[in-house]
């Protein structure tokens, strides 16, 4: 499976469907970042834990109810809300880009499609990082081999939506197998563009992820064709 004609062909989709796709890029990065942003600044016990040891340096005498007045209960309920929406709105994005690598119309209404499946994308993000992280405590290369193995379950879930969860991560095992590497060498090649977005948002224009708004797109429809590709080579 060719990386560089699924990327060209990711690039040619871009050029189509322009200015639309960019727009609809903006949104999720936004709302992503938002998600994002909100995250970091919210009281989760790390937080609290950085704020105790700068008061406890400053002083202050060492509590429990020190430590326990920092972790505001809707801090942590708002933190796992937003690590549920995360999922569910990369799966909305997804589902956009599927539609365009297919030829199909898509929306700004798609960014919520993921919403509809909001239980599986939820049980899926579970089940599968639980895994890999069951492998990466052997070492960092089954680990890996684990992230790659299940990389195709929201493609699945989005093309029958009545499937189940382990029915998803079984296929996409299925589906990766013999894969893995395939997909590691296209996501490899991302990496000068990763590398660009970071340097052009951290020291050139900050808070503006202006690279992102064409990686974002670029990798995403990317990812889409090879499912495409992938799932026509296994009809054969």
């Amino acid at each position: 499976m060719s990386g560089a004609k699924l990327k060209a062909e990711a690039r040619s989709l871009i050029g189509i469907n322009a200015p639309r796709l960019i727009f609809i890029s903006i949104v999720f990065i936004i709302v992503t970042a938002i998600i994002a942003e909100l995250q970091f600044r919210l009281p989760v016990p790390s937080n609290a834990y950085d704020e105790l040891l700068a008061r406890l340096s400053a002083g202050a005498v060492p509590s429990f109810e020190l430590f326990f007045g920092l972790l505001r209960p809707y801090g942590l309920a708002l933190a796992v809300l937003l690590w549920i929406m995360t999922p569910v709105i990369s799966v909305g994005y997804t589902a956009y880009c599927m539609k365009i690598t297919r030829k199909e119309k898509g929306d700004f209404k798609d960014l919520l499609s993921g919403f509809s499946i909001m239980i599986k994308v939820i049980l899926i993000a579970l089940a599968t990082t639980a895994i890999v992280m069951l492998w990466s405590l052997l070492l960092f290369f089954p680990g890996l081999a684990a992230h790659y193995r299940y990389r195709q379950v929201y493609y699945i879930l989005l093309d029958d939506p009545d499937k189940g969860v382990f029915q998803c991560i079984s296929e996409s095992q299925r589906l990766m197998r013999g894969r893995k590497l395939d997909l590691f060498l296209i996501d490899l090649s991302f990496l000068g563009w990763i590398a660009a977005s970071l340097i052009v948002s951290a020291f050139i224009i900050p808070f503006l992820p202006v690279v992102s708004v064409w990686l974002t797109p670029y990798y995403c429809l990317t990812q889409a064709a090879y499912y495409n590709q992938m799932i026509k080579e296994v009809a054969v």
